[in-house]
């Protein structure tokens, strides 16, 4: 029988064999896709937070994601999910935003060094391995976030922050920010933003920028601000008031002892940030010994322009770049 007439009459069963093997190879059950655990954890007698939590089938490592004025938690949803492919990510709403605690200010001061505190006690509570652990910053989140690493350098890996004012330099602050930190003008700022909270709600991000490089945030993270701006007697807004009341002497502490600083830190700053110039940043980043990575076309809220872009600033980070 020759080759040609063989290969004709065996092909058939060959190819038959082919498709009852292949399915085996596409049936092997597949990792869970990431989900987004919602809950909330109590810290002390004072504060519960609410808190979401993304964990791996395998992580690398945990991530920590802190949210700014007027945020919360739910700035981070999309974000936490896609590094979930490879990390356990954590966001919290802090004291004064989203349905975390509002204790009365002479219970809690809601400074920065507060915040930290704050911050301290979630990865304790949490049961955080903090060699492992790259925490990302930016707005309010950032100072305590650092004031903590300032003082224990062990609290992570590695820090990304940006788009905050590390120092007292009002002139590279939006004059808003320059009348919170003045007990002269702190109380009629802050009531206009109570009294513009829709407003603000709706545009804090688009500040500074032309109608087509405007964007857009999800209906679940407008919501949840909407829902989480006012209750126990306190508004986001006025939490944002008592940080600043304080905002000073805690950046005037930071500064002072800066030269003891040993945690590794990338800073990272939007272009167009419409609150704190860029030149906030390139003092930081000058004084720290590092490369200032400023994100060309982006504003005050990176994360909410670009997520991918955050994405893979915090990816490069945990890889050690």
């Amino acid at each position: 029988m020759s080759r040609s007439l063989l290969w004709k009459l065996l092909a058939p069963a060959f190819v038959l064999g082919l498709s009852m093997v292949a399915p085996a190879a596409s049936s092997a059950p597949r990792a869970p896709e990431p989900k987004a655990e919602l809950g909330f954890i109590p810290l002390d007698a004072d504060i519960t937070l609410r808190r979401m939590v993304v964990r791996s089938a395998k992580p690398k490592g945990t991530v920590i994601l802190l949210h700014g004025f007027p945020e919360t938690l739910y700035a981070y949803k999309g974000i936490s999910l896609e590094l979930a492919k490879d990390y356990d990510v954590h966001a919290f709403d802090w004291p004064g935003y989203g349905q975390s605690s509002r204790p009365a200010p002479d219970r809690f001061s809601y400074a920065p060094n507060a915040y930290a505190r704050v911050l301290q006690q979630y990865i304790d509570k949490a049961g955080i391995d903090t060699s492992r652990l790259t925490i990302y910053a930016t707005d309010i989140g950032a100072l305590p976030a650092m004031l903590l690493a300032l003082d224990q350098p062990g609290i992570a890996r590695s820090l990304i922050v940006g788009d905050f004012a590390p120092f007292d330099r009002p002139p590279y602050m939006h004059e808003n920010l320059q009348a919170l930190k003045s007990k002269a003008s702190a109380a009629a700022v802050n009531a206009a933003m109570n009294k513009n909270r829709d407003e603000i709600l709706e545009n804090a991000y688009r500040r500074g920028f032309a109608k087509e490089e405007q964007f857009d945030l999800s209906p679940e993270l407008k919501r949840d601000m909407r829902e989480g701006w006012d209750h126990g007697g306190m508004s986001s807004a006025d939490a944002f008031h008592h940080y600043y009341a304080h905002f000073t002497q805690d950046q005037v502490y930071f500064e002072a002892h800066l030269a003891r600083w040993r945690t590794p830190v990338k800073v990272v700053w939007g272009e167009k940030d419409f609150y704190i110039k860029t030149d906030m940043g390139a003092e930081l980043a000058d004084k720290l010994g590092v490369k200032m990575i400023t994100l060309p076309g982006l504003g005050h809220y990176p994360h909410l322009q670009d997520p991918q872009k955050t994405v893979a600033e915090i990816r490069a980070s945990l890889a050690g770049g």
